[in-house]
């Protein structure tokens, strides 16, 4: 399975904005530069997190965005539903599968992608930082 480029760069900008303070803000031309994001792609990401409730966008001076919440109140396995269009490993519809009947591959992918998402369901975004020493 390969997420899409749009969840991936999701995931990069809330681990960018996690790996600093919480009330520290970061505009969304450092974002685009940092992750070598366009400009454009990068505020259609920013303006669904910012939906989703992830992300907090302030205008004006001083302004930027940071996270809507601690990231250890932000799970990956719940970005990653949110985001992805489908999960579904294969489409046996289109085209149309002549195995259909008796195959079991798809029934095999989907179990893999319930594990999948499983495991990402047990991780937050804080678990993904680097860790600091005391």
């Amino acid at each position: 399975m390969q997420l899409t480029t749009y969840t991936d760069f999701s995931l990069r900008i809330l681990l960018t904005l996690a790996a600093r303070p919480l009330n520290e803000r970061v505009t969304t031309a450092y974002l685009a530069e940092h992750l070598h994001i366009s400009k454009n792609h990068l505020s259609k990401i920013v303006n669904q997190l910012g939906h989703l409730g992830y992300l907090k966008n302030t205008r004006g001076k001083g302004g930027g965005l940071q996270l809507a919440m601690p990231s250890e109140n932000i799970n990956i396995g719940k970005i990653i539903g949110q985001l992805e269009p489908t999960l579904e490993a294969v489409n046996c519809q289109t085209p149309a599968c002549p195995l259909i009947s008796q195959c079991q591959l798809k029934g095999l992918l989907n179990e893999a992608t319930n594990a999948f998402i499983s495991v990402l369901a047990e991780k937050n975004l804080s678990d993904l930082l680097p860790k600091t020493s005391s």
